[in-house]
């Protein structure tokens, strides 16, 4: 299993690396060996990449030692069963239903909470379009010639794509005349962006949590009668080894209380996939500068040292 994971071993080098000095040059203190390691599965998506390295950087403040491994949804499931993991906050419902239904049902992994909410996915439009009267799906066609008759989604073959060449091909709304532009995600943003700029009309595939959202003012078409073209909504599960309680209460504990506003994750994605700021510093920032937020999360929880783990925190950031 390990063998198919391409691991992180940024904060694992370094701290054997540490020990090992410690341990020659002042006669082996074994306080930095002792930490226990919490280990995270991390897909390569950037909004559960930062997710996972604020929970990894509060962790640490804590008193633990973290490891983050690179894995698709599929292997990060299926190594918390065999207990070679201990987080995963990833889990997108209802894509993820089956894969993780089945071990919760046999114990072999447990759901903590819901870490995001009511993510979105669905048909969108620039603000200054639904001001303009396009509020519902039902809408577009009133509209067709602003909109080129175009409909711009994502990349060839996506669910959401079929969705929408369904509706057309089925003349759902009267979209029968209407034309799917496939592309890149990068692609039809930078036509969005293009858009946007010159005040023109389009209506495209957006989701939230997503950068998008901060970068353009855009609003979400409602669905009218089924099916719906290609409105859903998600709820993002953090799955959990159903050992971690019993090794690590404050852990369970603290990740039980990590429920993160789409808004801010959406931030995130901003800054550590648009703007190349490295994940770690996306994190550190945010810790420093909400830890009012951070405090929600700790709520009752204690560092290893006995403290609040609040103090421990704003202790390490220099609060």
């Amino acid at each position: 299993m390990k063998s198919t994971m391409s691991q992180i071993t940024r904060r694992a080098g370094a701290a054997l690396a540490g020990v090992a000095l410690a341990a020659s040059v002042a006669g082996g203190s074994a306080a930095a060996a002792d930490k226990p390691t919490i280990r995270f599965g991390v897909p390569t998506w950037t909004g559960v990449t930062v997710k996972s390295e604020v929970a990894a950087q509060i962790l640490e403040h804590m008193g633990f030692a973290t490891k983050q491994t690179t894995a698709s949804p599929a292997v990060a499931l299926n190594t918390i069963k065999s207990d070679e993991l201990d987080i995963y906050l990833g889990g997108w419902m209802p894509t993820e239903k089956d894969m993780i239904d089945p071990l919760v049902e046999k114990n072999q992994a447990k759901v903590l909470t819901t870490n995001i909410s009511n993510a979105i996915m669905g048909i969108a439009v620039p603000e200054y379009v639904w001001e303009a009267g396009v509020k519902t799906e039902a809408d577009l066609d009133k509209f067709a010639d602003k909109f080129n008759n175009k409909i711009y989604g994502i990349e060839a073959g996506s669910g959401f794509n079929q969705s929408i060449k369904s509706a057309i091909e089925n003349d759902r709304h009267g979209l029968g005349d209407w034309q799917l532009i496939p592309s890149s995600t990068s692609g039809m943003l930078a036509q969005v962006d293009r858009k946007i700029r010159k005040n023109e009309w389009i209506v495209f595939l957006g989701w939230e949590p997503h950068w998008m959202n901060i970068r353009f003012d855009i609003k979400y078409l409602k669905a009218v009668g089924e099916p719906k073209i290609a409105e859903t909504t998600s709820d993002v599960l953090t799955v959990a080894n159903v050992k971690l309680g019993e090794r690590h209460p404050n852990v369970e504990k603290f990740f039980s209380q990590y429920v993160v506003r789409k808004d801010e994750q959406s931030k995130w994605v901003l800054d550590h996939g648009q703007k190349d700021i490295e994940a770690e510093k996306v994190a550190a920032d945010w810790i420093a500068n909400n830890l009012d937020r951070v405090a929600e999360f700790l709520d009752g929880v204690k560092a290893r040292d006995g403290r609040p783990a609040i103090e421990a925190v704003k202790a390490a950031v220099g609060s």
